[in-house]
């Protein structure tokens, strides 16, 4: 797998996927894509950072695809809310790395996304 072959700053994500060289590593950030949809519908898709993000008010969650992973990006209360279920993956302070030659968790990044949308519009919690 390998990084960004293009890296100019991408206009949207269609482009920011197809930066990617590797095909693999474009369908595996299709379906985080997918799966972000599935599970926020509501919220706003766009790049932050030159990477996807997706948002209400506030930044909810993001991801960036790696050489051989992506991160997905949450709250620290969000990746902490789950700590007992994340002890299989490397983590961050806010961040979970998902290898590109492994299932993406899809239940458990969905919990994560519902509990980052409450966390948001419940408690207030906004971007770090």
């Amino acid at each position: 797998m390998t990084k960004r072959v293009d890296t100019s700053r991408p206009a949207d994500l269609d482009e920011y996927i197809a930066g990617f060289e590797d095909e693999r590593k474009q369908d595996f950030l299709r379906r985080l894509r997918a799966l972000s949809h599935t599970a926020a519908p509501n919220a706003e898709e766009g790049l932050k950072w030159g990477n996807p993000a997706y948002s209400l008010d506030t930044i909810l969650f993001a991801f960036d695809g790696c050489s051989k992973h992506a991160n997905f990006v949450f709250t620290p209360s969000t990746r902490e809310a789950f700590a007992d279920r994340l002890s299989e993956f490397d983590t961050g302070k806010g961040s979970i790395k998902l290898y590109c030659d492994r299932e993406i968790p899809t239940d458990l990044l969905a919990q994560m996304i519902a509990h980052r949308i409450r966390e948001f519009e419940v408690d207030g919690v906004k971007w770090m």
